[in-house]
């Protein structure tokens, strides 16, 4: 049996090429453009035949007759069975021009050339894509009522396959696969293509949100995929079926996918977050249309093509998202009945996809490979290192400065209270750390002025600046209306002395090209604590400041990092009676959470609790709502809070030690 291909290099040209090459007495002639015959050698020897059971043609699809030869033309004549034409554009990326001369031109050619050779059936992988964007089901019988065929790759697969049904003049058979994608069993791919465009989105998921927050997904479209090794094996098996010729066939799966049931499979194997709850993409159709626009109108077209660049994703691809084609493979299905070839379940596939692309087709895939040597110890973040602490004698700031200093750093501790200073200056020196005191009120605008001007007279600069130092205040909103003064207080330390500071160390860290900013922030902030407003207000205000200069300053070397620090046992909760009863952490566990900071440089730390809360307050905000009200009514402001003397509880009651359990960390 003699087969000649085009396209035998190809993707599906590979494993079609070696499934033939198991037939008895089967040779294969490949089509190979002058300058490409290593890429048969390599198939030789990947799949261990003679030269003379896979002989190559030279040839160029955009030439008549394929620019073969007319000794191979003589030497072929009457001697090929089997036709199979495979060479083709299947990328809808490509330009207009190029797919017009492959897609169409290329399959008049390679036609003519088959009818010169006296082939006895011509088999045209053709593609889903030929039936355009009908919407409804198109069968294995339709053809003409295809609309829809505005795109270019819509409309030259269209077109190729007229040529083959109303202009061969030896029998034909037609292949429509749908999507393909890699091996079933090796994940084997040759090119990011079809769902492997949102690979990298969900990539990127994963890397910034832990894989059990829930995401929104959208109900929109229709995605028949297939693998390449399934379309190979059918393929193989039909055409050497005695009945078919004239007839075309859907290698298609049994089922289709919408957008977000393709996302939430493909984030199952990334370990991404998963989107169980998913929109249908109708709802957008009950927007008014001047809505639309002006939504559109305010979405600059640099901005969303700078987006889909970030994550590799051609524009052109956006349009197929609501793909409205669903396909009936019946003929497929009957010609395939006993032969054991079935399309898989993409579930049970995608862990191999996934692995494949992250290991071969992944383009960052040297970085990320470079992101997952060792991280580098402490000693290494912070050799040759001058550290700036704030809050440094108590609590998180000394448990801190003690940990980088045994570490090697220099570290620059900063606080109010001279005698505190000097005690834990002593402390660091007899662990044989380098450090020296500076006496500041960081709530004061001078104080901070003075303190910079100091530190950089004796060293020069500042390395890394850990804005600790803060005061909370637990008060409910109602006993706040005749103090706005603790909104002021709160917002002057823990905002505006952290901001001087960093505006202050700033212009150096950019002269240098590097500066490591980490601001202590509260669980709070995420969870939006009752009784907390002026503390987590002051907070969320750095918050806010620290995304933004991230934003202008990451090209610079600059980073920041917030801390949503949970409850701890400082100082600065004491006058908070009822905290010597609930669940909190360690200044030492405080102060390892800096150092995993200063290590990993990471733009956030927060425990899965505060996290949580977040993404509760945003997906279900009444629901939150209820939650931390309940809370605020468990608990009671503090006698210190209304003004008032009185002994501190013994214990506290069933119900608040249950609550404390049930929301450790969170400030009530």
């Amino acid at each position: 049996m003699n087969y000649f291909v085009t396209g035998a290099t190809g993707f599906i040209g590979r494993f079609l090429v070696a499934r033939l090459l198991k037939r008895d007495n089967a040779r294969v002639f490949a089509l190979v453009r002058p300058g490409s015959e290593y890429k048969l050698d390599a198939m030789r020897r990947r799949l261990c035949v003679e030269e003379n059971r896979l002989v190559a043609i030279s040839g160029d699809l955009t030439k008549k007759l394929l620019g073969v030869s007319k000794r191979d033309q003589d030497d072929l004549v009457g001697q090929i069975d089997h036709f199979f034409h495979l060479a083709a554009i299947y990328d809808i990326s490509a330009d207009e021009n190029s797919q017009r001369y492959i897609n169409i031109e290329g399959t008049r050619h390679t036609l003519k050339l088959a009818e010169k050779l006296d082939a006895k059936c011509f088999h045209h992988v053709s593609s889903v894509a030929a039936g355009g964007l009908y919407d409804g089901t198109f069968t294995e019988d339709m053809f003409e009522e295809a609309e829809g065929l505005d795109d270019p790759y819509l409309l030259t697969k269209h077109e190729a396959e007229a040529l083959v049904r109303h202009e061969s003049r030896i029998p034909w058979r037609i292949y429509r696969p749908s999507l393909v994608v890699g091996h079933s069993q090796t994940g084997e791919m040759d090119k990011i293509d079809g769902p492997y465009y949102f690979f990298k989105l969900i990539q990127k998921l994963k890397d910034f949100l832990p894989n059990w927050i829930p995401l929104v997904g959208l109900e929109s479209g229709h995605f028949n995929i297939v693998p390449v090794d399934y379309v190979a094996d059918a393929l193989d098996h039909i055409a050497h079926q005695k009945e078919g010729n004239g007839h075309c066939f859907h290698l298609t799966a049994d089922r289709s996918y919408n957008f977000g049931e393709v996302m939430d499979i493909i984030a199952s194997a990334a370990q991404a977050p998963r989107m169980p709850v998913r929109l249908d993409g109708k709802v957008f159709d009950a927007v008014p249309g001047f809505v639309r626009k002006g939504v559109s109108a305010l979405t600059p077209r640099l901005l969303v093509n700078q987006t889909l660049e970030n994550l590799d994703i051609p524009p052109s691809v956006i349009k197929f998202l609501t793909f409205p084609t669903e396909y009936d493979n019946q003929r497929a299905r009957a010609a395939l009945e006993g032969s054991g070839i079935e399309v898989p379940e993409l579930e049970s596939y995608i862990q191999q996809l996934w692995d494949f692309w992250e290991n071969h087709l992944d383009p960052d895939r040297d970085s990320r490979e470079d992101e997952l040597q060792p991280m580098p110890s402490l000693p290494e973040r912070v050799e040759d290192k001058i550290v700036l602490i704030t809050g440094a004698t108590s609590g998180i700031g000394k448990a801190s400065a003690l940990k980088l200093a045994r570490a090697g750093a220099t570290v620059l501790v900063v606080a109010r209270t001279p005698e505190k200073l000097e005690e834990t200056l002593h402390e660091i020196k007899q662990l044989g750390g380098t450090a020296h005191a500076y006496r500041c009120d960081v709530s004061k605008m001078e104080s901070v002025d003075e303190l910079v001007e100091q530190v950089l007279a004796d060293y020069g600069r500042v390395d890394i600046l850990v804005n600790n130092a803060g005061h909370s205040i637990r008060r409910s909103v109602v006993h706040s209306f005749n103090r706005f003064h603790d909104f002021q207080r709160t917002m002057q330390l823990n905002y505006f002395g952290a901001l001087r500071l960093i505006m202050k160390l700033m212009p150096g860290m950019v002269e240098r090209g590097f500066g490591h900013v980490i601001n202590i922030s509260s669980i709070g902030v995420l969870t939006n604590a009752p009784r907390f407003s002026a503390y987590v207000a002051s907070k969320a205000a750095l918050d806010s400041f620290t995304r933004c200069a991230a934003s202008e300053l990451a090209h610079q070397g600059i980073h920041f990092t917030t801390i949503n620090m949970p409850l701890v046992r400082t100082p600065m909760i004491a006058p908070t009676k009822l905290y010597n009863h609930v669940p909190t952490i360690s200044p030492n566990q405080a102060a390892d959470m800096i150092c995993e900071a200063i290590v990993r440089r990471p733009k956030r730390i927060a425990t899965s609790l505060g996290v949580l809360g977040q993404v509760m307050h945003f997906i279900t905000p009444k629901v939150t709502e209820t939650i931390m009200n309940t809370g605020y009514k468990i608990f009671s402001d503090s006698a210190a809070a209304m003004g008032r003397r009185e002994a501190t509880p013994k214990k506290i009651s069933r119900e608040q030690a249950a609550f404390s359990r049930l929301f450790k960390g969170i400030h009530w």
